[in-house]
């Protein structure tokens, strides 16, 4: 089909088929994972349940637009997506320095730490770095985790408004009442410089979290190192604390910066 007759097609199409069409090319795309890097028609039908027809015409429109590629046995991710990764790339990814920074700390702490920064009722990780024990925290970049739990909520509800902090409380297990305790809770952070949190969000997790800072002392994102309990003992929770105070500083001066914290302080409310 040449790309004047899909046009047509697609203008026929009644808005709510259009919009159904896209999600169904989303989910075929999101079949696609490092693990299984190659898909087969017959495995998109299956975990589509999609009738042959409509597969084979959504792949087709895939493969026009460059975001399937045809490959022995399958399809692969087309160079459509890697156009627009490395364009996500260059504008999400956090600076080199910070990184170097990241991967010092989780090394010399032996613990995951992760960048995150709030987006309306969640907190996103931009940026993580792994532990080098085989047990440890995993945390992908791009995972979201309600502000409702967690150290680094509680560094990133700092400024949060009133009917915020409501709007987050209706989302968690405790209802609205809950707001007042997410308000104290980020207070006392605010106090101490950091954050602490065991078996808020994952049980068996401990989390410690300080503030990454604009220059003019607005918090923007959490810095946090979390792994299991039984690494986290009272002192050791006190020397994390301090060395991520040491490294956020080192961040901050670089002048730290990333899309997602822009909108921090434009949460609805």
């Amino acid at each position: 089909m040449d790309s004047g007759a899909a046009q047509a097609g697609a203008e026929r199409e009644p808005h709510g088929t259009s919009v159904r069409s896209v999600r169904r090319a989303l989910d075929i795309l999101g079949l696609l994972s490092e693990e299984r890097p190659l898909i087969t028609l017959r495995e998109i039908t299956d975990a589509t349940g999609l009738p042959k027809t409509t597969v084979l015409r959504l792949v087709q429109t895939l493969e026009e637009s460059g975001l399937l590629w045809s490959d022995e046995g399958g399809y692969i991710a087309g160079p459509g997506l890697w156009r627009w990764a490395y364009l996500a790339r260059s504008q999400w990814e956090i600076p080199r320095e910070t990184r170097k920074v990241m991967r010092d700390l989780a090394d010399r702490l032996g613990e995951t730490v992760n960048i995150f920064v709030a987006r309306d009722l969640h907190r996103v990780c931009v940026a993580h770095e792994e532990s080098p024990h085989p047990l440890r925290h995993v945390v992908d970049v791009g995972d979201e985790q309600p502000l409702w739990a967690g150290a680094s909520s509680k560094i990133l509800l700092h400024d949060a408004s009133d009917a915020q902090l409501r709007r987050i409380a209706q989302a968690s297990p405790h209802g609205e009442e809950h707001s007042a305790q997410l308000r104290t809770s980020a207070q006392e952070a605010g106090r101490r410089g950091y954050a602490v949190s065991n078996s808020e969000w994952d049980e068996g997790l401990t989390a410690v979290a300080v503030p990454l800072t604009s220059p003019s002392g607005t918090v923007v994102a959490s810095l946090s190192v979390s792994g299991p309990d039984h690494r986290f003992p009272y002192a050791a929770i006190e020397r994390f604390a301090t060395d991520l105070t040491e490294a956020a500083r080192l961040i901050s001066d670089q002048g730290f910066g990333h899309p997602l914290s822009y909108g921090h302080h434009n949460a609805r409310d």
